[in-house]
Formats: C-alpha cells, structure tokens, sequence
C-alpha cells in the first residue's frame, strides 16, 4: 500500500531530517513506526502525504509509492482524494465549527468518488460524538478531538490512515478506546494504518510488524512478536528490564553504543 524508498528528507534545503529511510506498508496490515522526540517520525508521515512543503521541507531523494505509483508532487488534497488520509499530531480539527460540520468538511474528499459520507458509522464507533455533534469541537475533552480527528478520517473512506502520536496527552482509558478503534477499522474495513508511537505498549497491542527510527533511519524492524522479546526494545521502550537489571532510560545509553547494539 505504502513504500517509502531511501527517501532523503531536509528542511530549508539545510537541516536533513531523514537519512536513507526505507519502510513498506503491506495492504490490510497495521504497522507501528517507533521513535523518541526528534527520530523523524513526523517528518516521515509528512514525505508520505506530502506535507512537508508547508514547512519548507522537501524529498530530496528516493522515492514515495502509494498503491504503486510515485506521489511526489501529488497534492495533499488530491492524495486524501486518492484515499490516503493523514491524521496529525495535536488532532487538527476545526476548533470553531461544531463536531457535526467537521465531519461534513471531510466529506469533501468523496467529490471523486461514488461514495456517500456514512456519519452513522462514525457514531457507531464514538457514541459520544453523536451526543456532542451540535457542540463547537473547540469545546471537546482531548479524548473527543481525537475521536473526531479519527472520525474524520472515515469520513473520508480512506484505503491508508497515517496516524501520528494518537495517543499524545490522553488518558489510559482514552487511548484504550482508540486503539480499539484502530484494531476495529483494520479488522471490519480493512483499512492499511501506520501509526507513529512513542508508547510502544499500546502500539504493540494493534500491529503487525514495527520499525524502529533513530537520527532519520530505520535501525530495527521486525515482527512486532519479534521487537517484544528485544531486550534493548524492553529496557528502552516498555520500561522492563532484564532479570537483576536496574530498569534503564532511553537516554541513559550514549548513542554509539546504543546503534552497536541496533546493527550488529
């Protein structure tokens, strides 16, 4: 569905934030990317959707496939149309329309395509937003913009959604109901996602295969049953240190070290 080749990313034809990265999304699957702040997991779902011109950012080399075909140049707009849907980070809704004119905004993406918006099933899965669809969005809990963000997306009848930190500022009892939403929308729709994490547990608990990022390049991938028994990926990410081992920071390792561990 998604194929990211060696793509080299930089912002204000100075500062590279991607460096030979290269990830694929297989049709129907869910796949985590992993990162702390600053690795270019952002940066990578903004090369995937074209986004990154907004903020003088470009691909300088490499290559973006979505459904096989070479994107770049594709505007946002037109890629939402083509069915590939980016939430971002922080949600982004209209905060002074209500819920209800959100969700017909991200009806717009259908004009291409014989398809009807099903608001009902945005209800189906956020009983809450049907409760709050004549409430300004402005005015929703954190856990509700995200709902409609997410909403929003399936409005769109997207075939990919990028999700990036979904579970950013929310409560655990939030983010569970997210990712369920998540884990519902694979399975009944058959919806590719890629979603960008730091919290590796949750993002565990949906997909299928991870890839883990550091400085702009992929140094880990792998089954996410395989990336769960990763020590350094336990230690690092899910807090669980080996036997008789003090548990560790991510940040507690020197880098060097740390990518001796990654590629040998």
């Amino acid at each position: 569905m998604l194929t990211i080749e060696n793509v080299e990313v930089t912002y204000h034809h100075v500062v590279q934030a991607l460096r030979g990265l290269s990830l694929e999304v297989p049709e129907g699957r869910i796949v985590t990317l992993l990162g702390t702040n600053g690795a270019g997991k952002t940066t990578t779902l903004k090369a995937a959707s074209n986004l990154l011109g907004l903020e003088n950012g470009e691909v300088g080399e490499g290559r973006v496939l979505f459904r096989g075909q070479d994107i770049r140049g594709i505007a946002p707009d037109r890629l939402v149309q083509e069915g590939l849907f980016h939430v971002r980070e922080g949600r982004r809704i209209f905060a002074e329309m209500t819920v209800e004119d959100n969700l017909i905004a991200a009806s717009y993406a259908l004009d291409r395509r014989d398809a009807k918006a099903d608001y009902d099933k945005v209800w189906d899965f956020f009983p809450v937003l049907r409760e709050r669809r004549r409430q300004v969005a402005g005015y929703l809990s954190g856990g509700e913009q995200q709902m409609l963000a997410f909403g929003r997306a399936m409005i769109a009848r997207p075939r990919l959604i990028l999700m990036d930190e979904p579970s950013l500022g929310l409560a655990p009892k939030v983010v569970e109901e997210i990712f369920a939403t998540i884990r519902r929308l694979n399975a009944e729709d058959g919806v590719t996602i890629l979603v960008v994490e730091q919290n590796a547990g949750v993002a565990f608990s949906v997909a299928d295969y991870g890839y883990v990022m550091e400085h702009g390049q992929i140094v880990m991938e792998g089954p996410v049953e395989t990336l769960r028994d990763d020590p350094d990926i336990r230690s690092f990410y899910l807090g669980v240190a080996g036997e008789g081992a003090a548990r560790q920071s991510f940040r507690d390792v020197k880098h060097y070290k740390r990518r001796k561990r990654w590629l040998s």
